[in-house]
């Protein structure tokens, strides 16, 4: 997510005045390329950024080797300098070449990690925690598997993404990813909570099923801050919706996902209000 990773690390309980949350994810696109939010008050000090270039659109430089790969230059791109010194940004794990479309980011995995190896070239001003494929991985994917390989030709630490909507449970998926996943690699899980395919509890059981099988230092969560709205569309989740996903993963380095498009001020301070009535 190279500077040593703070794996295994544990947050603070709700009820001793600790963190709430150790990291944002910031889902990139040239609409929202100037993330502001005060995730650190909540004791964020990570960010996760989705992805660095998306559908052959990159946010960072591209030189004759990004190009080769396919790469062009977004319109817009972001201010890596003013986003390297928030607080939130102290340790920046940065994603790679994706795709919006799951099902053409999987078919084309191969592409992607040959354009994520030229991205890994161009160093943004940040201080670089690690790295994040952003082809996101469940039991449905029949060919998960051949991406096994393929993760070795990136930079280290790495980091995938894991979700189960069809509850399977988390020992299955444990056995599952640990059957071909390289064991360097770390696992984000999604909690599920935003599409109502879990709970916060049972979450947190799939946490801990994949901590027993993969071990602490390579499992953090992805607690997700949206709900389903009208129209197939997703809203901001509330703070009595969000405290409890936080609450329950206590132990686990927890990131919000997404700060830019879900958590703003007043819901961090309406967590927090929260926190301080548990107290």
């Amino acid at each position: 997510m190279g500077a040593a990773l703070l794996y295994g690390c544990s947050a603070p309980g709700p009820g001793d005045g600790g963190a709430l949350a150790q990291g944002v994810v910031w889902q990139l696109d040239e609409d929202h390329v100037d993330p502001h939010g005060e995730w650190n008050r909540l004791g964020v000090t990570d960010l996760l950024i989705q992805w660095t270039a998306v559908d052959d659109t990159s946010f960072l430089p591209v030189g004759e080797a990004q190009a080769a790969a396919g790469l062009r230059s977004a319109a817009r791109s972001p201010d890596w300098t003013r986003i390297a010194a928030e607080p939130w940004a102290r340790n920046v794990i940065v994603g790679l070449a994706g795709r919006f479309d799951e099902t053409s980011a999987r078919a084309q995995a191969a592409q992607l990690i040959e354009q994520s190896r030229k991205l890994a070239a161009v160093r943004p001003a940040l201080h670089v925690d690690g790295y994040y494929f952003p082809v996101e991985i469940d039991p449905t994917w029949q060919r998960a598997a051949a991406l096994g390989p393929l993760l070795d030709a990136l930079p280290r630490p790495l980091w995938i993404s894991v979700y189960d909507n069809t509850n399977i449970g988390g020992t299955a998926l444990a056995a599952w990813l640990d059957g071909w996943l390289p064991h360097h690699v770390g696992v984000f899980l999604q909690d599920g909570c935003g599409v109502y395919a879990r709970g916060p509890s049972a979450a947190r059981g799939y946490a801990d099923a994949l901590a027993a099988r993969l071990g602490n230092e390579r499992v953090r969560i992805i607690a997700e801050a949206f709900r389903p709205a009208e129209g197939g569309a997703f809203r901001p989740a509330t703070a009595a919706e969000l405290a409890p996903q936080l609450f329950a993963y206590r132990g686990y380095r927890t990131y919000l996902f997404d700060g830019p498009h879900y958590v703003s001020p007043q819901l961090v301070q309406d967590l927090l209000d929260l926190q301080a009535a548990e107290n």
